[in-house]
Order: C-alpha cells, then structure tokens, then sequence
C-alpha cells in the first residue's frame, strides 16, 4: 500500500534534516571550483577528522540496533550480548576468508554491497511504496558508482586496482572499465527516469523533488571532486552523519528538525559509541602502524582502509537493512 507524502516513516527512518549534507555538498564542490590549488589541503584534513569521529564511528552503535527493533530477542543482556558478538565478527570472519580465498570476488561482492547499502540506508524520508525504496536504493547506489567510473575512469581503476592488489588479485583492465562505466550508467539513467516518474505518477510530488535534487547535488561532487574526495565527502558527511542522526533518534533523543548546528548530536552518539569506537580506533592504529613500519605507499594506506571497511560491511548493513529499514520492506 502506498502512502502519501505527508506520512512519515515510523521509529529508525531517515527522518532527520539533510541540509547541513546539502550544504558541505555545496561548499565541498565550491572550494574545488574556486580554489583548486587550496580545496586538497583544506578538505584532506577535514576528511581524516570526520572519517574518525562519524565514518568509523557511525558503525559503533550497531548493538543498539536489535534491542529497539527486535526487543524479544534481548531479553536475556548476556545471551543478546553473547549473540550479538559471535554474529558480527563472525560475519566480519567469513568476509576475511573471502579476502583469502577469492580476493577478486570479494571485492565484487564489497562494492555491491556497500552501493545496495548507501543507496537503501539514504532514500528518501517520506513513506512510499516497498517498490519505490527498493529502486531508489539499487539507483542511487549505482548512481554514486557510475558517475566516478565514467568521469574519472583512470582515477577509479586505480582505487580498484590498488584494493585488488592488495588481496593479491588480477587488475582490471581501462576496456573492463569502460564497458562497465556504459552499462551501468544506462541502467541507473533509464531506472531514475522510471523511479521519478512513478513517484508523480502516484503523487508523491516532494519525494520526487527530493531525489531529483538529491541526485543533482551527488552528480555534481562526484563530477567536480576527484573519487578518493567526493567519496570521502559522502562517506563522511552525508551517509555517516545521517545514520548518526538516525541513531540517536534510535536511541531516544529527539532531533529538532530546524537545526543546522549538530554539535550536541554528534556528541551524543560518540558517547554512546566511545567503547566499540575506542577498540577500533585501536585495532587501526596497530594496523596503519604495522604498514607505516614497513613503508607503506599512500595508495596502500587507502587500500588498507578500503580492506578493513569491506570487512565490517556486512554485519553493518544487515543490521541496518533487517533493522532500521525493516518497516521499508515488511
């Protein structure tokens, strides 16, 4: 049953104010454009900041996901405890032996997942159709893959091959990357095209207005800002502060929907967050710290990131797909 737009979504929706995204969107893309020289030194930094306090962090509330979605399965803290860590690392331990054992499927099955996952976790707050949120979440994850393959084909080849490397795989070669650039970019076209149409069609005029915007704005950093920029930008600012946000209404404080300074937001969740975020920080400083030892190029230092990101992907998105989006597809 399809709802009207004035609806909104229950408990663990994406319900909360996209504007502060909209707008580091906007300065992001403008500092490339009017300081090129300046816009890497001064986005560098705020991307190591942010990918520490809301990219790794927006995963270390996971364990609060279950209790609020599924409450009948924690009745026992010990055994939800018990449960809740032998799933997730060992969901975590399956993708590593992937890595060990099919280092080219692995990395496959990462990128797809983490598009599904970017694409589903961020539709668009006001209720729709099952239908609609499945599409939009295959569009507009295969949106933020297609622009950078097609615009910057060499640089993102080179992100590819960098993490294929690592496992110890075969490059792609510039024709795999074009055919794969041509193919998905019609799929993602055509199927926005589709997805727009049927949200007029049905009447849901402001979801429409939403995704067509929100879609421009991510067209134009992924055109504007190089791959390894415009991903971070997104990674940090836009997915990982929206599931903060979603969190914390997770958690039981409340957003106002007017503010723009989210200070005592992202504060809220970094102490919820602080002793799964604390180990992972951790566990990051000895790996970086090993490969720094062993004079590690830059390249591999990001393939490294990518590495332990595709490791906690799954676990993370299941959680977020069967929990947070359960309303979306029941």
């Amino acid at each position: 049953m399809s709802l009207p737009d004035s609806v909104a979504l229950p408990l663990g929706s994406s319900a909360v104010p996209r504007r502060a995204s909209y707008l580091i969107v906007l300065a992001a893309v403008a500092a490339w454009l009017l300081v090129p020289s300046l816009a890497t030194w001064l986005l560098t930094p705020l991307l190591l900041v942010g990918a520490l306090l809301l990219g790794v962090a927006h995963g270390a509330c996971d364990q609060f996901v279950v209790p609020v979605t599924h409450p009948a399965l924690t009745q026992s803290r010990l055994r939800y405890w018990v449960a809740f860590l032998v799933g997730y690392l060992g969901l975590a331990a399956l993708v590593g032996l992937l890595w060990w054992w099919q280092p080219a499927v692995t990395v496959a099955v990462f990128f797809g997942l983490t598009a599904w996952h970017w694409g589903s976790a961020d539709a668009p707050a006001l209720a729709t159709h099952r239908r609609h949120w499945i599409m939009h979440s295959l569009m507009r994850g295969g949106l933020l893959f297609a622009v950078p393959l097609h615009y910057w084909a060499d640089e993102t080849r080179a992100i590819i091959n960098g993490l294929l490397g690592l496992g110890g795989a075969a490059p792609v070669s510039p024709a795999a990357i074009a055919q794969t650039a041509l193919v998905l970019g019609i799929v993602v076209a055509g199927g926005h095209l589709l997805l727009w149409a049927s949200y007029l069609r049905q009447g849901h005029r402001t979801t429409a207005r939403t995704d067509m915007l929100e879609a421009g704005l991510l067209i134009t950093l992924l055109v504007v800002l190089p791959p390894l920029l415009s991903a971070g930008v997104y990674f940090v600012f836009w997915h990982s502060l929206q599931h903060v946000l979603r969190m914390n209404q997770l958690m039981g404080r409340p957003l106002l929907s007017r503010q723009l300074l989210l200070g005592a937001e992202i504060g809220f969740f970094l102490r919820r967050s602080a002793p799964l975020l604390a180990l992972s920080l951790a566990g990051l400083a000895v790996l970086y710290g090993i490969a720094w030892s062993q004079a590690a190029t830059g390249s591999v230092f990001i393939s490294l990131a990518l590495l332990v990101a595709s490791v906690v992907t799954l676990p993370h998105a299941l959680l977020v797909t069967l929990g947070m989006d359960a309303v979306r597809w029941r």
